[in-house]
């Protein structure tokens, strides 16, 4: 459980990451943002990359709950991953500065502990994207000439890109339109004919 300085820093941190990129994300700028010293955020963060694991537990958390909670929902398999899509864009619309941290993992390369953190969270997802896809194979819905792990990469390969594709418009767009477009076609690539 996270203490109010903290929750304050992490909020502090990817306002910091939207505005400035995750290189923005310094203690200097945190202790000006924050209006405390630089010692004073070292009594509740170690360094920078215990804030990013911070943020990362959070998103994992968060998501984790939203997988789980779709999976064991009674709902037909697309409507599942309709669920998990919109969702996502709501919440990265809501909160850009996820984006510039969850999906930088190329920045992430030396930091071992960081880049655990994002393989738990995507292998995590992608178990629970796969069990979800099956049941839709099981059911008829889904088409099962393609493996469901095949599948499951597509749609979040899918989700992935068009998050970065909006990222690097400057967020020109709504995510959450578009995003069902995107959406509509997902379904039609993996719906069984």
């Amino acid at each position: 459980m996270k203490t109010e300085r903290q929750q304050e820093i992490i909020d502090v941190a990817l306002m910091l990451i939207n505005e400035k990129g995750i290189q923005g994300l310094t203690m200097k700028n945190l202790s000006r943002e924050i209006g405390i010293s630089e010692p004073a955020i070292y009594r509740h963060f170690e360094n920078k990359i215990q804030i990013l694991l911070a943020i990362l537990d959070l998103f994992r958390e968060s998501t984790r709950e939203i997988f789980e909670k779709e999976l064991h929902s009674g709902i037909s398999a697309t409507e599942k991953i309709e669920h998990l899509f919109t969702r996502h864009f709501e919440r990265f619309a809501n909160n850009p500065s996820l984006v510039s941290v969850i999906f930088s993992e190329e920045l992430f390369r030396g930091e071992p502990l960081l880049m655990q953190k994002i393989a738990e969270v995507i292998d995590k997802n992608a178990s629970i994207l796969t069990q979800i896809i099956q049941q839709g194979q099981q059911n008829g819905e889904i088409r099962d000439d393609i493996s469901a792990d095949h599948l499951a990469v597509t749609v979040m390969g899918s989700l992935r890109l068009f998050v970065k594709i909006w990222q690097f418009s400057g967020y020109r767009f709504s995510i959450k339109e578009d995003g069902g477009k995107l959406l509509t076609s997902v379904k039609i690539l993996i719906q069984k004919n």
